[in-house]
């Protein structure tokens, strides 16, 4: 077994209200930064994990977001990084 560190991105779907990512547009826009368009505030999860290899580890942490990270009916993931410890 080795050990992997997985980074995950969790954002809410496109179409669906996003509060806190229209109050952040509209603060930076405030602040002169003029082409800002959409903003989408997630999360951002890093997980260790023991695992056979990199490619097991990657899908043990979509099966962690599938059933309990991400709401798949508001949020979408992606794993950004799979990297050795």
């Amino acid at each position: 077994m080795s050990r992997f560190r997985v980074a995950v991105h969790i954002v809410p779907r496109r179409g669906i209200l996003d509060p806190q990512g229209k109050a952040v547009s509209e603060a930076l826009q405030s602040l002169g930064f003029q082409g800002v368009g959409d903003v989408h505030v997630g999360r951002h999860v890093v997980l260790d994990l023991e695992t056979a290899n990199a490619e097991s580890a990657r899908g043990a942490a979509g099966e962690m977001c599938r059933k309990l990270l991400a709401n798949p009916v508001i949020e979408d993931f992606e794993i950004a990084s799979v990297s050795a410890l």
